[in-house]
């Protein structure tokens, strides 16, 4: 069996690597007779200097098989140029699935030319909403799970979405809607991917040691275009930082686009309490996340991790896709309100029960590959 996987972003093949080393796993054991051959595809949507042999072979993740450089052109001529290419891979490779990876552009132009080369596509991390449609990640995902044979759910609010528009999800049998995928809660992906890389985290040198004291920091994110494009948001999240940052000390990774933001504004911003960085590699990512007492995030991604690793979780935003954990209070909506942020922070009581299986507990690439072969 051959799977073309298509990728476009370094978050993307983080969580596809945790995927490519089930398959290994199979292929390595005794458990059937047939072998899955994968091809992955790197649509360069994201240029990332990070992405170099280094960060493959730190990472275990393979190598990308073709490299198609599109990026840097706005939504629409990025989407028809990738699904231009993505089809010339297709037609050349004939696999037997397309399997895609949360809500970009890379996501919807693989299921689109996947979809109608009459290739069967498998979304991971299908049924998330922010059921905000000004987001053009939204309207990725919605689309991306229309045209999916599976549909890989994380959690069981992203089964219930689908359910709500239509989809079926019986446990344990093939029952399918005409013209609408099979929906299979698995679990999270990135789950997996914690645990791995949990035991290779990696002290980041751009932290003084003194400044590093396990459970005393709190990890601050802040990079969403809601955020960072509205001056008004970004002035009050910051004011509400460098206040906490008094009596609590913040580690701030922050964007190049960003501080270039922050220094162009008219509004003046006392910084002088926060220990701002340059961005790090994931594994130096994993070392702050595992040591801080408290994560404060725009950031899909680092909502869950924070989850993951133990750790409350204030989102600057108004609305989040992990609705189950802000239900289960270890996570809360601050929004970009410099006293809501502040008030949280001091008064919210955070769910210190961690036990809770949200996300499959580490077998979501485990049951993606049986999925797959049993399909």
């Amino acid at each position: 069996m051959k799977i073309v996987t298509i990728l476009g972003a370094r978050p993307q093949f983080i969580k596809a690597g945790t995927v490519s080393r089930a398959i290994m796993e199979y292929n390595q054991s005794e458990v059937g007779s047939e072998k899955l051959e994968e091809i992955i595809v790197h649509t360069g949507q994201h240029f990332d200097a990070n992405m170099s042999d280094i960060f493959f072979n730190e990472m275990k993740i393979p190598k990308p098989d073709y490299n198609l450089d599109i990026n840097g052109l706005g939504h629409g001529a990025m989407t028809g140029q990738m699904l231009e290419k993505i089809e010339e891979v297709l037609l050349k490779e004939k696999p037997d699935w397309v399997m895609v990876y949360g809500d970009t552009n890379s996501t919807i132009a693989g299921a689109l030319a996947a979809s109608k080369l009459h290739i069967k596509v498998a979304h991971v991390e299908a049924g998330l909403r922010s059921f905000n449609m000004n987001m053009p990640e939204e309207v990725n995902r919605i689309l991306t799970d229309r045209i999916s044979n599976i549909l890989f759910c994380p959690t069981q609010s992203a089964v219930d979405n689908l359910e709500r528009e239509g989809y079926v999800a019986e446990e344990g049998r093939r029952k399918k809607e005409e013209g609408f995928g099979l929906v299979i809660k698995n679990g999270d992906v990135m789950q997996d991917g914690a645990l791995f890389y949990k035991n290779l985290a990696q002290k980041p040198s751009e932290v003084e040691s003194s400044k590093l004291e396990v459970g005393s920091y709190i990890l601050c994110t802040i990079h969403r275009a809601e955020n960072t494009d509205d001056p008004k948001r970004l002035k009050s999240i910051f004011e509400a930082l460098s206040e906490i940052a008094k009596e609590t000390q913040i580690i701030l990774p922050l964007h190049p686009r960003t501080k270039a933001i922050l220094k162009s504004s008219n509004f003046k911003l006392d910084t002088s309490n926060l220990i701002i960085i340059d961005p790090v590699g994931y594994l130096n990512m994993v070392y702050l996340i595992k040591n801080a007492k408290m994560i404060m995030t725009d950031s899909g991604g680092l909502q869950k991790e924070a989850f993951f690793f133990e750790k409350p979780c204030i989102t600057l935003r108004d609305e989040t896709e992990w609705v189950e954990l802000i239900e289960n209070k270890f996570n809360v909506l601050a929004g970009a309100d410099k006293e809501k942020i502040i008030d949280l922070y001091h008064t919210f009581a955070f769910n210190n029960d961690f036990s809770i299986d949200l996300y499959g507990g580490g077998k979501a690439s485990e049951i993606i590959v049986k999925e797959l072969l049993g399909y």
